[in-house]
């Protein structure tokens, strides 16, 4: 959990215009600062991490290293590491397997021992690793060496991996059992799919993907505690979506059992979006300590006319204790609120069992039922609940 710099601020090196956008040792600090300041830290964002475009654009021509722009991160990384961790922060940096990264600065590829050994040596805490300028043949090799290099270095270090990204994302090789199988023993969590954008289109994307997984699915089955699938960032608190969105991707990120990782500019953040992102009731959600992954359970609509098929959606996500934490999504775009019904039988209770139901949202117990409950949901949003058996 915590903020990253990518879809807000890109790779903005002007700092001449931009001097508290551009991507430089001070926009960092200042949203360190605000994750202390605004609550966000004490809720559990506590990463800070910098994407692309931090870095000079050749090697150190004595050492051969990886060097921050000396403009833009005068400090160094060693010294903004330690203006994080004196904050009870943690700092993430970006680099790419390949010999550029994404955005054209340098590569780990040929310097893997090395790389790991010198941002190890500036106590950073997290690593997003891209595959942009490498043959996706040889990550079968480079990822895993890069995971051995790291945890060689005696510093912990999430290792974040975007291997599944670069390979067929139809149930292709990215489907793959023993791709999967490496993942999960190599990497701490791993992009799948195309980058976030601040847009529902974007996000709903995402989230069509996982309407085509299931509980018997590799790609399900392969998240647990210290090795997850990342369906990217929260763009909650940004300009692209709906109040009625943001609560969408709050909801079924925590079902996704997804890193939670803010992309947007603290600064401005309505207390509104503030609220849904500081929902500490579906924060803990995400972060069971059982890590399995939610799934749809249940796909219908209410005739041809009044929305299409499968846009009024159940999910539902096993809790550590027997619970489950239940998202009813209207996804259509049009019309008035729908009743969703959720029934237990969705999630492998008997037909007529008797659960009770909060209100994560609301924060409020609604009673005990039988065999159905049914909500009023609104276009493009959600209602989350936990359900448990009645006692």
């Amino acid at each position: 959990m915590g903020w990253m710099s990518w879809e807000r601020y890109l790779c903005n090196i002007d700092c001449q215009t931009y001097p508290e956008s551009c991507i430089s040792e001070g926009l960092f600090k200042r949203m360190g600062d605000l994750l202390v300041s605004e609550g966000y830290a004490d809720a559990g964002y506590v990463q800070v991490n910098i994407d692309d475009c931090w870095s000079t654009l050749e090697r150190d021509p004595e050492t051969d290293d990886i060097m921050p722009d000396p403009d833009r991160f005068p400090s160094g990384i060693k010294s903004l590491a330690k203006y994080m961790h004196d904050k009870d922060l943690k700092l993430g940096l970006y680099s790419d397997i390949g010999t550029k990264t994404c955005g054209g600065y340098v590569g780990m590829q040929d310097h893997l021992e090395q790389d790991a050994n010198l941002f190890a040596s500036w106590d950073i805490d997290m690593l997003k690793v891209d595959g942009c300028y490498q043959d996706p043949s040889m990550m079968w090799d480079t990822y895993p060496e890069l995971s051995r290099a790291l945890n060689a270095t005696g510093r912990p270090i999430v290792y974040s991996c975007s291997w599944p990204a670069y390979l067929d994302p139809d149930y292709g090789e990215a489907n793959d059992a023993e791709v999967l199988k490496e993942l999960a023993e190599i990497c701490n969590l791993w992009r799948n799919w195309d980058d976030i954008q601040d847009s529902w289109a974007s996000v709903s994307s995402i989230i069509d993907f996982w309407k085509r997984n299931n509980t018997e699915d590799p790609f399900v089955n392969v998240a647990g505690p210290g090795h997850w699938n990342d369906p990217d960032m929260l763009m909650i608190g940004n300009n692209g979506l709906s109040l009625s969105e943001e609560r969408s991707q709050m909801a079924l990120w925590s079902v996704f059992a997804a890193p939670l990782l803010m992309s947007n500019n603290l600064a401005e953040v309505s207390e509104e979006s503030k609220a849904i992102l500081l929902n500490k009731e579906i924060i803990a959600v995400d972060q069971d300590p059982m890590g399995k992954q939610g799934t749809l359970v249940f796909a219908q609509n209410n005739g041809e006319y009044l929305a299409p098929e499968g846009s009024h959606s159940v999910w539902a996500r096993e809790l550590h204790d027997g619970s489950y934490a239940v998202v009813l999504q209207n996804s259509w775009d049009m019309g008035d609120f729908v009743k969703i019904s959720f029934r237990p039988e969705m999630i492998g209770w008997e037909v007529d069992a008797k659960f009770e139901v909060r209100d994560l949202f609301l924060h409020e117990d609604l009673g005990a039922f039988e065999g159905e409950f049914l909500a009023d949901v609104n276009p493009s949003d959600v209602e989350m609940f936990i359900v448990k058996k009645a006692q």
